[in-house]
């Protein structure tokens, strides 16, 4: 996945998660030591498409998404 664009992720790639991968994933997000900016991109929006796809494997991570409403008064 350590590529210099953001690639699409696959449904087949969102499938083979299981919830010891998810637990990984969360792992690095938390801790944001990547390589560079674009590696933390893909894991991004892997969890965004876990989130949408298979909400319950994403559900204890869903504050890792930033998604909250901004107040834009």
């Amino acid at each position: 996945m350590n590529t210099l664009s953001v690639s699409h992720i696959s449904p087949e790639e969102v499938s083979a998660m299981t919830e010891n991968s998810m637990a990984e994933l969360a792992q690095r997000l938390e801790q944001d030591d990547y390589a560079d900016a674009f590696a933390g991109l893909q894991d991004w929006h892997l969890l965004r498409a876990i989130a949408f796809q298979r909400p319950e494997l994403a559900e204890n991570y869903m504050h890792l998404l930033d998604l909250e409403a901004f107040d834009e008064e």
